[in-house]
């Protein structure tokens, strides 16, 4: 079930960039992200509330309650610097610069969090690259 989550992630990716490019025209690139970081709060919430899943938040613990912050810092930035490229470049280099994050994610991962590199991830972060080299 989870390739089919990611599949759906990835459209709506391909779709958040685009969309936001044809927003971005005569929109200051800050406050574009910042309307749209509205919208996916609310979502965010709405998703939440309709689950249930607000009441699992007293029983939040402290160690991924830092986490979750740092996470939507990171986040908070990459979208920050995202608008910007996508203001300033065209979304057809922007998107797949910013899907070095693959590469990046793969690296982290490894060193942060022990997951192994084998053969075929190796090869797929160089054919990323590559594939990365030849659109530029």
């Amino acid at each position: 079930m989870w390739l089919f989550y990611a599949c759906l992630a990835a459209l709506f990716a391909a779709l958040t960039a685009v969309l936001a490019k044809a927003a971005l025209g005569g929109v200051n690139a800050n406050l574009a992200l910042a309307v749209r970081t509205t919208a996916a709060l609310g979502l965010a919430w709405l998703v939440v509330f309709l689950s249930g899943a607000q009441r699992e938040l007293p029983f939040l613990d402290r160690r991924p309650l830092v986490f979750l912050v740092l996470s939507g810092l990171a986040t908070g930035f990459s979208w920050l610097f995202y608008f910007q490229a996508l203001k300033e470049g065209p979304v057809s280099k922007v998107a797949p610069v910013d899907k070095l994050s693959v590469v990046l994610t793969i690296i982290l991962a490894a060193v942060f969090l022990g997951e192994p590199v084998g053969l075929k991830t190796f090869l797929g972060c160089g054919l990323i690259l590559a594939g990365l080299w030849v659109l530029l």
